[in-house]
């Protein structure tokens, strides 16, 4: 058998309509198959192309093809991704969510409770309070600690008693350990006021917070009420 001949019956069995090939910038598996085509009625009669070339040939249309579909289907699986992140995302909406932060929207008439995180054992772990003026309003006295996550609680009020206003207010955490003190990182609660798809967040589901800014939805820590 002929190489042509082994050629045309491949060809018949993928059942080709060049009348469906799609132009574009890029060589897309109909375009390969038509320079494949195209190579076969232009080969030289006295030097046909062996069949291990066109065989192998063929299983690079097939490679491409496999490519097209697998890109297809990772489109879609990240379509579904989005939209399950976006749903999970909106039920959020007037929400608290505890998020990696220093500072926090407070209104001393309710109370307000954070956590800290404590790597080692201290003897002595106090959280600072500030306005949005940057003046120490009140510290919080938390006396020794074990290692691990503690929750810490203010009433509001500055040292002298007197219940402040509502607004903006950063936490300050420090521990002594080995004789030294050490910043802490901290844990506040926010509430969520709506979602977007963030440019800035790689594509991300984004929780617009109140008085806060945004953060990405990987960086919840957790979820209150």
């Amino acid at each position: 058998m002929s190489n042509i001949s082994v050629g045309n019956s491949l060809l018949d069995q993928y059942q080709v309509d060049q009348s469906r090939f799609a132009k574009g910038d890029e060589l897309g598996k109909n375009e390969f198959l038509e320079l494949l085509v195209a190579q076969l009625n232009n080969q030289d009669p006295l030097a046909p192309q062996e069949n291990g070339e066109f065989i192998a040939q063929l299983a690079q249309f097939s490679t491409v093809e496999g490519i097209e579909k697998m890109n297809s289907t990772i489109d879609a699986m990240a379509s579904s991704f989005q939209s399950s992140q976006a749903l999970q995302a909106s039920s959020l909406v007037g929400r608290t969510v505890v998020i990696p932060t220093d500072q926090a929207m407070v209104d001393p008439q309710g109370g307000f409770t954070g956590q800290l995180a404590l790597p080692q054992a201290s003897g002595a772990v106090l959280v600072n309070v500030y306005d949005e003026a940057g003046s120490m309003v009140s510290t919080i006295n938390l006396g020794a600690q074990e290692g691990g996550i503690h929750e810490f609680a203010w009433d509001g009020t500055d040292a002298s008693g007197n219940v402040l206003p509502a607004g903006k207010y950063r936490f300050e955490a420090q521990a002594s350990v080995n004789g030294e003190t050490v910043q802490l990182a901290t844990l506040l609660p926010a509430n969520v006021d709506s979602v977007s798809l963030g440019v800035g967040h790689g594509g991300e589901m984004v929780l617009n917070l109140a008085g806060l800014g945004s953060i990405g939805l990987s960086e919840v820590f957790s979820i209150g009420k």
